[in-house]
């Protein structure tokens, strides 16, 4: 469990996301120095790339209550804490239903299954997204085909996109990165003229908007993910689908609890994937701070792109004119990037990368033979990219340090 008191936390061990594909060594809360040098100095400089505990913290009273609710109820997989939340969600998300799962990637998996994704089926999506993204779809039975990014955003190419559709495409998954939705309107056009199906993958979205309307309502299904480091994160692993369609919603569920219709009645195989209770009930303490939680994160970008204003050698992220962003994270593209990510490490100051490495370049896709140069500005903007630490808490003071350390190395 991860209400604090109830299990000690180590403070100088890595942090793994999954989530993100990559091991990012930091502090776990700003006054950890373990493994920083200089530490008299550090131990007021340090800045973690996240903090997981404070949120935990605060929250603590109303966490130890959820589960002892859920105790109480017995009915630790699903039951009426998962109800619960699935409704709760729901009307945050502003969809007519939601699903919940055992984790972001049964949210993709599931989703694609519902639509029907059969052996020989293509399906486009970007190379910039986390393996979840595919591995779901390849496993379900598609055929994967990477189209690239628009420089800005780094989200899907409607054009990149048109010019992929063949005979075989089914389907589009537009991946809504770093809190900010993908350019919906084109891509849907698209769906409507090829007759195709759109699943956003929102694991990074919860709360953004596209011209008003929210992640996970804009395509035939949603997929969320709840894993502990995003915007609305379990104490664990979590995820979701959303959708207006009931036959869809239906089969997820059916998906979900090994293709039973009802108990001992089985309509399909299908797969181990509800939700524990603890989670649901932990979640629905959390989704009730989430609207607060995404605006301590716009609040925090505007202070680094005023902070970071006039440092020529970064390219700061940018908020689309269609977009309302929640900022999971805050990704500059930096001239020198592993030098400075090598210089805010020295500094106590944790960084990530969202993505080292495209998809198209990893090991579990060199089957498709696409070499460097394939998708130029993904591979371009992998080479640059570095997230800054971002969480609702952090405060001004931490983001001007973060920036002046930045200034510091570029200025020599």
């Amino acid at each position: 469990m991860c209400v604090e008191g109830l299990r000690p936390l180590t403070v100088s061990e890595p942090a793994v996301s999954h989530a993100v594909g990559l091991v990012y060594t930091k502090p776990l809360v700003p006054h950890t120095v373990t493994g920083f040098p200089n530490t008299s100095v550090q131990q007021e400089a340090a800045v973690p790339f996240m903090d997981l505990r404070s949120p935990h913290r605060v929250l603590e009273e109303e966490l130890v209550a959820a589960f002892r609710r859920a105790l109480q109820t017995a009915s630790f997989v699903g039951g009426v804490e998962v109800t619960a939340f699935e409704a709760e969600f729901a009307a945050f998300a502003g969809a007519p239903g939601a699903v919940a799962v055992n984790s972001g990637t049964d949210a993709l998996r599931f989703a694609y299954l519902a639509l029907g994704v059969r052996p020989g089926d293509e399906v486009l999506t970007v190379p910039n997204t986390f393996i979840a993204t595919t591995e779901a779809l390849t496993q379900a039975g598609g055929t994967l085909r990477f189209v690239d990014v628009t420089d800005g955003p780094l989200t899907m190419d409607p054009d990149a996109t048109a010019a992929a559709i063949g005979p075989r495409t089914v389907g589009l998954v537009p991946v809504h990165l770093y809190g900010q939705t993908a350019d919906m309107d084109p891509l849907l056009a698209l769906a409507r003229k090829h007759g195709l199906w759109v699943v956003e993958d929102a694991a990074q979205a919860h709360g953004a908007t596209y011209r008003g309307r929210p992640a996970g309502t804009l395509g035939a299904l949603g997929a969320f993910s709840f894993y502990p480091g995003k915007n609305l994160g379990a104490c664990g692993e979590g995820g979701a689908v959303t959708g207006a369609d009931p036959t869809h919603l239906e089969t997820v569920r059916r998906l979900r609890e090994h293709g039973q219709s009802r108990k001992y009645y089985h309509e399909t195989e299908g797969y181990n994937g509800r939700m524990d209770a603890i989670q649901a009930a932990f979640l629905r303490v959390k989704l009730r701070h989430l609207p607060e939680w995404n605006a301590g994160r716009r609040r925090v970008a505007a202070w680094y792109r005023e902070a970071l204003a006039d440092v020529p050698e970064v390219r700061l992220p940018v908020e689309a004119a269609y977009a309302t962003h929640v900022w999971h994270l805050f990704v500059i593209r930096a001239e020198r990037r592993d030098a400075l990510q090598a210089h805010l490490t020295a500094q106590g100051i944790g960084t990530g990368l969202h993505y080292p490495v495209p998809l198209h370049l990893q090991n579990a896709y060199r089957h498709l033979e696409l070499g460097r140069g394939a998708f130029p500005v993904t591979e371009r903007a992998a080479e640059q990219i570095l997230s800054l630490p971002m969480f609702p808490t952090l405060t001004q003071e931490q983001v001007g340090h973060v920036a002046d350390l930045i200034r510091a190395f570029y200025r020599g």
